[in-house]
């Protein structure tokens, strides 16, 4: 038997606020003395903060954790909290029920009594789902095919490793083979040494770049991102033959869009993103005019345009509704994406109302229905999917949900979206999750993790990494690209990427980086193969 435990953490200024700190966190032991926190430490179970009338959202956390076995499921309970910490009043418990510690069902709020321990027995049985989806992988062993043959030496060049992580998955690794090293062995047989090509590139690769998206098109690769280092005024976009090409001294970088005062695009020059919509290759953007307040806008490249010209591209429209009014009435909208599903091709965007003000709703996640010919014109009505309720998203006065973009594995879509501060420590990615079968207008269709996928101490040296996206790289390799800040040197948004790991049960993983990802250790890398004619 093994045994978790439940418990909170203290706060720690300037890293770990309250709201996030009043979770519910786990740690999970194989013999009741040494215990390992779950999930990089990070909370795992947060509150749901209560909607006011007026639609704005009051920060709720979880005391006093509580965990027991109950009619074969395991009952986790916390006293509801207000944002100072003190029990909300009348005292109200709320309960999360598992049955594996990989899947959470919140139940309805109520006034029972809770568990009595802060923890439980579990079986052994559970600890290979539990150790998958919250303890961090780790590459353990690097493997070759048992015999390789090959018919000429140059073909080595092309054989690859299969690297094992600590849940039983793998990942095929290029090496950088040295071709001085080969040494003959006798009878057509040879000896070659390499080193494996880690996928992760350091931090930061563009300072004061936010935002990023990677994108290839017609044989060239294309970089876009906001730029803080022009205080968000203009999109400027780089175009190199390679993903690494792109942060090149000498990359060619264009402004594709810059400030126009007469076309009202001033200021908030947000999160572009290329997107192949209706087979036409468009732009998707938020932008303010001299009154500050960015709306989702969207631009067409020209028939056999080159996106590096201003001029090849169309006029901007804001996208608007159906009936051709404006996408928010008040209120800002911004942080557009484009996706397709099995049934319908979707818009999702983050909206906000009264931000600054005590009506501030906080942004939230909306949806709807594209018509790829006329994808500025909405084909349904907006959905709301998703509003930050929970700690790590309503968080140290910030309250987001921002920055959503679409991973397809499968049958399964993830909507990668962003909590906390745009510009701070807290900054986090989180998943909304869905049947490519579903109807996504629909609610119901959509499921939340409980908890970020990507925080605050989940990749060594950085701080609050989020709007992320997706692409692959040149290899196959799904990359998520995403901005964050270095602790020590760097405090602008600094865009970097990263390996996205696959895990054994299918679930994309965020935090298999560097030595995780191939430990120095095993980088060097032998392999016998015969020469056959």
């Amino acid at each position: 038997m093994g045994i978790i435990k439940v418990f909170t953490k203290k706060v720690e200024e300037g890293c770990y606020p309250l709201a996030i700190a009043n979770s519910i966190h786990f740690s999970y032991s194989d013999d009741g003395l040494d215990f390992v926190e779950l999930n990089h430490g990070y909370g795992i179970l947060f509150a749901e903060a209560a909607i006011r009338e007026d639609n704005t959202l009051e920060e709720r956390g979880l005391i006093n954790p509580q965990i027991q076995k109950r009619d074969g499921d395991y009952l986790v309970t916390a006293t509801l909290a207000d944002a100072e910490g003190m029990p909300v009043m009348p005292e109200t418990i709320v309960t999360f029920t598992t049955k594996d510690f990989v899947h959470f069902e919140r139940q309805a709020l109520a006034n029972e009594k809770k568990a009595a321990c802060d923890s439980v027995e579990i079986p052994d049985s559970l600890r290979e789902g539990i150790y998958e989806r919250w303890i961090p992988l780790q590459a353990v062993e690097v493997n070759f095919p048992n015999r390789i043959q090959l018919s000429e030496v140059e073909e080595i060049v092309s054989v690859k490793a299969s690297v094992e992580y600590s849940d039983g998955s793998c990942h095929e690794k290029r090496v950088m083979w040295d071709m001085q090293s080969l040494t003959p062995l006798g009878e057509d047989n040879y000896e070659i040494h390499g080193k494996l090509q880690a996928v992760h590139t350091g931090f930061p690769l563009a300072a004061g770049f936010a935002d990023p998206v990677f994108f290839q098109w017609k044989g060239s690769w294309y970089y876009v991102a906001t730029n803080d280092n022009l205080n968000d005024i203009g999109i400027y976009v780089r175009r190199a033959e390679t993903v690494e090409g792109l942060f090149a001294e000498n990359v060619e970088q264009k402004c594709i869009l810059d400030y126009d005062k007469e076309r009202k695009l001033c200021q908030t020059f947000w999160a572009p993103e290329f997107h192949v919509i209706g087979e036409r290759l468009y732009l998707l953007f938020a932008v303010s005019g001299e009154v500050w307040g960015p709306q989702c806008h969207m631009m067409r490249l020209q028939e056999g345009g080159d996106i590096l010209k201003q001029e090849d591209w169309e006029e901007p429209v804001r996208v608007c509704r159906a009936d051709g009014s404006d996408l928010a009435g008040e209120g800002i909208t911004l942080d557009m994406t484009f996706f397709r599903t099995n049934k319908k091709a979707y818009l999702c965007w983050s909206y906000r109302y009264g931000i600054g003000t005590p009506s501030d709703t906080g942004s939230m996640l909306c949806i709807a229905e594209a018509d790829e010919a006329k994808p500025w014109i909405l084909a349904s009505n907006p959905v709301l999917i998703s509003r930050p309720l929970l700690g790590w998203e309503n968080v140290a006065g910030t309250i987001n949900n921002e920055g959503p973009y679409a991973l397809i594995l499968g049958d399964m879509l993830y909507l990668a979206y962003s909590g906390g501060a745009a510009t701070g420590y807290t900054y986090a990615v989180g998943y909304l999750k869905a049947s490519m079968d579903a109807d996504l207008l629909d609610v119901s269709s959509w499921t939340k993790e409980p908890t970020a996928v990507l925080a605050s101490g989940y990749v060594d040296g950085i701080q609050g990494p989020g709007h992320n996206s997706f692409f692959e790289d040149e290899a196959g390799n799904l990359m998520i690209a995403y901005h964050a800040q270095e602790r020590e040197k760097y405090f602008c948004r600094c865009s970097a990427f990263h390996r996205v790991h696959i895990s054994k049960n299918g679930f994309p993983l965020l935090d298999v980086v560097g030595n995780r990802d191939v430990a120095e250790e095993m980088a060097d890398v032998s392999v016998t193969f015969t020469l056959c004619s």
